[in-house]
């Protein structure tokens, strides 16, 4: 069984360019504020949700393993 991921979007650097929803549909949604929200907030492990935080330009998605809270994006120095 892989891991399960806790992805959050910090709404105060979200800007809504929903580059997130282009690389992973399934993983963001936007709200009426047109700001991102993960579609769920436990999710497995998901090549598509890592290169969506990775592409985000206002730097707002993190990502950490469940269990262990280690980091995965953004990766600690």
């Amino acid at each position: 069984m892989g891991d399960r991921w806790h992805v959050e979007v910090d709404r105060s650097l979200c800007i809504g360019s929903a580059q997130c929803l282009h690389h992973a549909p399934d993983g963001f949604r936007l709200d009426a504020a047109r700001q991102s929200r993960p579609t769920a907030p436990g999710m497995d492990a998901n090549e598509r949700v890592l290169e969506a935080a990775e592409c985000c330009p206002a730097e707002a998605i993190t990502i950490t393993v469940m269990d262990s809270g280690e980091a995965v994006f953004p990766p600690e120095e």
